[in-house]
């Protein structure tokens, strides 16, 4: 009886060694996923033709001894059961880990040494995929020796370097970015692949799966001033092709760890809940290739299908992943996962029911990192406004304010972009001040060191307000620019066809301000005007305040006007030059008010545009504009820019008397001010009309007003809980606020909120 019970106690032991092992192909190229795609080829001929693409890629390695290419022998031998395929992927690896290092000569010169850096990841996924792929084909010495080699080579550096005690020489704080994902990760879905061989291995996937939701909710630092990784509403500060790429590299690992444990709910990540919404609101659809925003280290091409193919294989999903995954061309960006590259071949779902415009807003504050998105509509070829005020470090440029129009299918005022990092232009240019859309000061925009140190002080983007055709946000790029700058506050506002931008500053020492503008077009000079034009595309940039442009050429005859500097500048792609436009004032001042209008042209050719009339008051300044039956007054209080401490600001213009920093009146040609149904009020408390109350707020609000069809709509911004009241001549039918329904609530002529949350 006793033998029995030691014979059963063994093989309880063995079953349990067996059942903690994974059943390989398991990691990525799982049976499931071949079997799904072996289905589509026979009815898909994209599908069909793409399986063709990578077979014959596979085919050509046959020939060749090469790892860079295993993940297409991988997924033919998958496919097609053909052994050729199987002894190639064999050869290699045994050849491979004869090899007496796979670190960089560069990363090995380091101090301390860096044994693991991105090109090293790469070949450790490569290895782990073409490990589990042949891994049934492999004899028990050959699967040990290939993964104590993979082991020595990829999973001791890559997990050493990145993650286990006592090796480790890296944190989040340091290199809390892309390239933790890609060494971790990609060291992980090693150690998933030769868990079975090496305990150790499977010991260091565990560390990488419990260590990988500390990646996610890296919360920055004070001491270095590093950025918080993720934003509250989705997204990464590292520009959109770091972040797909960091993002993509966590959830390989993600996912590989789901599919080796079958059954085991997966620990929660918040963070991936919102990713999609991030790249959808940071997109550009058109006719042609899909376009992004690309401030920072990213290009306009770059895309993010890979991050969205592999959240819907977790089960993350929605129609607006669809949506975004059939905007992208195939073989748009460099590393995207196409159908013909085996992620893409594995993974890209059925995009037959994408739905032909996402179900989401039009505007987007991204506050923790200071990216903004504000457009016309969700079609082709529609007007998209890009703001940037945040943290400046690494793949982050000294950008603090800058901006991008993308209209009728292009970006008619653009980023200048980036290079490739070792180029002298790269620091020299591409990441400065000088190559976007900002304001310089002495010819100087936020210090150079900021590109290594970072900025101390970032900079935010607030209170963005989306009313359709009004619509608002505040850029603060102070904290950037404080060596210079004790103010440095610009405001997009943006009604009908126009985009105004507001830019109030303030310096230590008198100098001369200078305003950049980096066109994505033919720009020319016309009087008071810079005319930019590409294709469809065109705008009308003109700049009212401080000063108009100089009429002619001949600046000395207007002393005091703006006069305008052509300058040359590399090229994205460094293979010529490019002109950008600085306009220079030439009073030397330490406080200024500008007002440039960006008129977006329906046609090049278009005549009729808005008249545009300069008005001055005591205390304020302002703009009358008429524009296809309608006038809309725009008032800059003068008082409101910091310069009264306990007294407040106000101010009487036309009529009207206000402690509002900015506030726009729009109504119908013949009509009076008063009766107007659109308001635009920014930071004031008051709007008043003789003994009449316009709008009131204890607190300083944004507001956007309109009353239509016997409704009122609000849009409110500025406290975290804000209570109004707001002149209406009659009891509304419904009282709309941020977008929400609320109780009406009517006394004597005017509509009371209370309550207002932001959310």
């Amino acid at each position: 009886m006793k033998r029995i019970y030691v014979c059963l106690l063994i093989f309880l032991c063995f079953a349990f060694v067996q059942a903690q092992k994974i059943k390989h192909p398991a990691l990525l190229y799982t049976p499931e996923r071949i079997q799904q795609v072996k289905q589509r080829i026979v009815n898909d001929l994209k599908m069909a033709e793409a399986w063709a693409s990578i077979k014959k890629t596979a085919d050509e390695q046959l020939q060749k001894k090469n790892l860079s290419k295993a993940d297409y022998l991988a997924l033919a031998y998958l496919m097609t059961d053909e052994k050729k395929y199987a002894d190639k992927l064999k050869e290699i690896l045994l050849d491979v880990i004869k090899e007496d290092t796979w670190g960089s000569e560069e990363m090995l010169a380091r101090i301390p040494v860096w044994r693991a850096d991105l090109g090293l990841a790469h070949k450790a996924y490569l290895s782990a995929i073409a490990y589990d792929a042949v891994y049934n084909d492999l004899s028990s010495s050959e699967r040990k020796e290939i993964a104590e080699g993979l082991k020595r080579l990829a999973l001791d550096p890559c997990l050493g370097d990145w993650v286990l005690e006592p090796a480790r020489i890296h944190s989040l704080n340091s290199m809390g970015h892309n390239w933790w994902t890609s060494c971790a990760c990609m060291g992980g879905i090693l150690a998933l692949s030769l868990q079975n061989e090496l305990p150790e291995a499977k010991q260091g996937a565990e560390a990488v799966y419990e260590a990988l939701p500390q990646w996610f909710d890296f919360a920055g630092d004070v001491l270095q001033q590093k950025p918080k990784s993720f934003d509250a509403d989705g997204g990464m500060y590292e520009s959109l092709n770091y972040a797909n790429f960091g993002i993509q590299e966590a959830l390989q690992f993600r996912l590989a760890w789901m599919n080796t444990h079958p059954g085991q709910k997966p620990v929660q990540i918040p963070q991936l809940n919102k990713l999609s919404d991030f790249f959808v609101h940071v997109c550009y659809p058109r006719t042609g290739i899909l376009y992004n925003m690309n401030f920072g280290d990213s290009h306009k091409n770059v895309t993010a299908e890979s991050t969205l193919m592999l959240l819907y294989a977790m089960g993350i999903r929605n129609d607006n992943m669809l949506w975004y995954m059939n905007q992208v061309e195939q073989g748009q960006p460099r590393d995207g996962y196409f159908i013909d590259r085996p992620m893409g071949f594995l993974y890209t779902p059925d995009l037959s029911k994408a739905p032909q415009l996402p179900e989401i807003k039009k505007s987007q504050l991204f506050a923790d990192f200071g990216w903004a998105t504000m457009r016309t509509s969700w079609e082709k070829d529609a007007t998209m406004l890009a703001v940037k005020s945040g943290h400046t470090w690494n793949h982050s440029h000294a950008d603090a304010n800058s901006f991008i129009i993308f209209h009728k299918g292009v970006d008619i005022i653009k980023d200048a972009g980036n290079c490739w990092y070792p180029n002298p232009s790269y620091r020299n240019y591409f990441f400065q001040s000088e190559a976007h859309n900002v304001v310089l000061f002495n010819g100087k925009g936020q210090s150079r060191e900021q590109q290594y140190h970072g900025s101390m002080l970032r900079g935010y983007l607030h209170y963005l307000l989306d009313a359709d055709n009004v619509k608002y946000v505040l850029a603060n790029g102070t904290g950037p620019y404080s060596d210079q700058f004790s103010r440095n506050f610009r405001h997009f506002l943006w009604i009908d066809d126009v985009i105004y931008m507001i830019d109030d500053l303030k310096t230590h020492d008198v100098g001369h301000f200078e305003w950049l503008w980096h066109p994505g077009g033919e720009a020319e000079k016309r009087g008071i005007d810079l005319n930019i034009t590409n294709g469809n595309s065109s705008v009308v940039v003109r700049p009212l305040y401080p000063r108009l442009l100089a009429k002619s050429d001949f600046v000395h005859d207007y002393p005091e006007d703006l006069y305008w500097e052509e300058v040359e500048a590399p090229t994205e792609d460094l293979k010529g030059t490019e002109t950008y436009y600085s306009f220079h004032l030439p009073a030397k001042v330490d406080r200024v008010k500008g007002l440039t209008a960006i008129i977006l042209k329906e046609t090049p050719d278009q005549k009729d545009l808005p008249y545009m009339e300069r008005r001055e008051g005591k205390d304020w300044i302002g703009l009358r504009i008429r524009y296809k039956g309608k006038i809309t007054d725009l008032y800059i209080n003068q008082l409101a820019d910091g310069r009264l401490m306990h007294s407040n600001s106000w101010i009487e213009a036309d009529g009207w008397f206000t402690d509002a920093y900015m506030f726009a009146v729009t109504y119908e040609a013949g009509m009076e001010p008063a009766d107007s149904k659109e308001r635009f009020i920014c930071y004031g408390s008051a709007l008043r009309r003789g003994d009449v109350s316009f709008f009131s707020s204890l607190a300083k609000l944004f507001v956007i007003q309109k009353e239509e069809n016997g409704r009122m709509k609000l849009w409110m911004d500025g406290q975290p809980k804000m209570n109004a009241g707001f002149r209406s001549e009659k009891r509304p039918k419904a009282v709309v606020v941020n977008g929400k329904v609320t109780p009406v609530v009517y006394e004597k002529g005017t509509v009371k909120v209370s309550g207002v949350v932001i959310e």
